[in-house]
């Protein structure tokens, strides 16, 4: 039976000596990338290959596309990763690690069999760990995870030494640091072994230690089927990363989030109200409390928008789901207009391609003729497929023979599957079929009864109707005449965006995201080690108790659907 294993790797400290081919093939051939040297076809054909793994592995480490093993390729060979080979497809050198095997079931025990012999980490710490870094799945994904006692836990954890049994021997400090099995049928399915003789950390600023949290969320990662990711973002991605920080702030990357959503699907509920009651259950591990000087309190970001007062620089439906952009962020609402977060997402995190520098969008559409998605920002505007900017962009929007040097929105009709654009006080028709702008336009926006000039932006929406949006209000056309429908502008914050009337004409949003941040958690880490002792720990994504006054918001959470996370990722 074949047996899948996922195993975190700190290479050797870089030799005192120049790169050698001999050291490219190994560590290509290692991680996926090239095939084992057949000395029947000779040395040239071994170094024509070696150029293509070389040239694989550089795309997707996101490198200058070099084919050598240039100053940047070998520090990034010789940068502390995952020993999980990135590649597994080696006829085409394109493909990444496929997504592993799932459990078939949502409930998973687990339990820390053995502890760091040497550690400075009490057991009691190094659980907490556990616990956490396996939350962080849990509060995306329907799995819950539970602390048992006995050999029988689903997911094993031990810290071993050199030869421990599971044909993957542990070589010292350095070199691998810890492994996981992918799920299946096998007995070491899911388990999880960390080298014991690593100097294991938390909270350490000393670089020759390893966060044990990081890597136990990585690794974590793969005993629930996860491979590598390519993203830069993602704590998926096969090179470690460092400490990503505090236990009890830390949240996946979107990028992992999509990943996870494709094979488990989303959480119904992120706040459920009750959870399967499994033995002897403490929900909340302690954790050491962090040092003021080293973890001081974060500040708010200053430019973060109240989604609740504010106009939208472009708003959008991608893939059946409605996207709110304000300068470098944006707010998700699925299908049933119910937001995925309260909090906004950076643009750059979830498009890449973007200019940096780019302080927000113009106008966004997805093009219905190859279900692409289109972004506009001054003159120019670059196409996506999904989240992916295509090569040869940004280019010039007189493409779509437009003489403005800007638009104001952009979205297509349901009624003829035509692109429209608008800027002040015009608009013009565009056949994306054709690439080709319709004649007799531009024409005035008055043709639009009911409709002010200078809109933010417009999208179609799944109920056939066209949604303007401008200030803080927005108008419904439902039919194909062109007139507003009665009873509109409508309040945009109220309708879609889960603000209540108060929110939208005071800062009560900011007082109660003040009282949401001052709420009792029932993450309470100031309680004693032995107010909390137990012998199990439960993780899960939990119900916060938070004031009165901000419970009816929570009932307007429901997260995005798994067809649509397909079709993004």
């Amino acid at each position: 039976m074949l047996l899948l294993v996922a195993a975190l790797t700190l290479l050797p400290a870089p030799q005192a000596r120049p790169a050698s081919d001999t050291v490219g093939t190994e560590w290509l051939t290692k991680f996926g990338y090239l095939l084992p040297p057949d000395p029947a076809n000779g040395q040239l054909q071994i170094q024509e290959a070696l150029m293509k793994a070389i040239k694989a592995m550089q795309t997707f480490a996101g490198l200058e596309i070099s084919g050598v093993i240039d100053e940047a390729t070998l520090s990034l060979m010789k940068t502390p990763r995952c020993s999980l080979p990135d590649i597994t497809d080696m006829g085409s050198m394109k493909s990444p690690s496929p997504i592993g095997t799932k459990w078939n079931k949502r409930n998973l025990s687990w339990r820390v069999r053995t502890f760091p012999r040497t550690s400075h980490m009490a057991p009691d710490t190094i659980r907490a760990l556990m616990h956490y870094a396996l939350k962080v799945w849990s509060d995306v994904a329907p799995l819950n995870f539970h602390e048992v006692a006995g050999d029988n836990a689903d997911i094993l954890v031990d810290f071993s030494k050199a030869q421990h049994n599971d044909r993957y021997p542990f070589d010292g400090p350095g070199g691998a640091v810890a492994h996981a099995f992918f799920p299946g049928d096998n007995t070491m399915a899911g388990d999880v072994h960390f080298d014991d003789d690593e100097t294991w950390s938390f909270r350490s600023s000393d670089s020759r230690e390893v966060d044990l949290f990081a890597v136990a969320v990585h690794v974590f990662g793969h005993a629930i089927g996860l491979p590598h990711s390519s993203s830069n973002q993602s704590i998926m991605r096969p090179y470690y990363q460092g400490p990503v920080g505090d236990p009890l702030q830390y949240q996946l990357p979107y990028d992992d989030q999509l990943k996870i959503w494709q094979i488990y699907g989303v959480r119904e509920l992120l706040f459920p109200t009750s959870q399967p009651k499994l033995e002897n259950s403490s929900a909340h591990p302690v954790l050491p409390a962090p040092s003021p000087a080293k973890y001081p309190t974060p500040q708010p970001r200053a430019d973060l928008p109240d989604r609740c007062n504010t106009n939208f620089d472009a708003v959008a439906q991608i893939r059946g789901e409605a996207f709110f952009f304000k300068g470098k962020y944006f707010w998700r609402l699925t299908r049933n207009r119910h937001l995925v977060s309260f909090q906004p997402a950076e643009i750059h995190r979830f498009w890449r391609g973007l200019p940096p520098n780019m302080d927000g969008v113009d106008s966004v559409y997805e093009r219905t003729v190859d279900h692409k998605i289109v972004f506009f920002k001054g003159d120019r505007y670059w196409v996506f497929k999904d989240n992916n900017v295509e090569e040869i962009y940004p280019r010039f929007i007189t493409d779509f023979g437009l003489t403005v040097k800007s638009v104001d929105a952009a979205f297509v009709s349901p009624n003829n599957d035509k692109t429209y654009f608008f800027k002040d006080n015009q608009y013009w028709r565009y056949d994306d079929h054709r690439r080709k702008m319709d004649s007799a336009y531009p024409k005035d926006i008055g043709l639009w009864k009911g409709l002010p000039s200078g809109v933010d932006d417009a999208m179609k929406w799944p109920d056939g109707a066209i949604y303007f949006f401008k200030g803080k209000d927005y108008w419904r056309v439902t039919q194909s005449n062109m007139e507003m429908d009665p009873g509109y502008p409508q309040p945009v914050g109220k309708d879609w965006l889960a603000c209540s009337e108060m929110q939208a004409d005071s800062s009560i949003s900011n007082r109660a995201q003040s009282r949401l941040q001052t709420a009792p958690d029932p993450l309470d880490l100031t309680k004693s080690a032995s107010e909390n002792r137990n012998c199990s720990c439960t993780s899960t994504a939990e119900t916060a108790r938070l004031a009165a006054p901000l419970r009816w918001r929570l009932t307007l959470i429901v997260v995005v659907t798994v067809s649509v996370c397909r079709g993004l990722v």
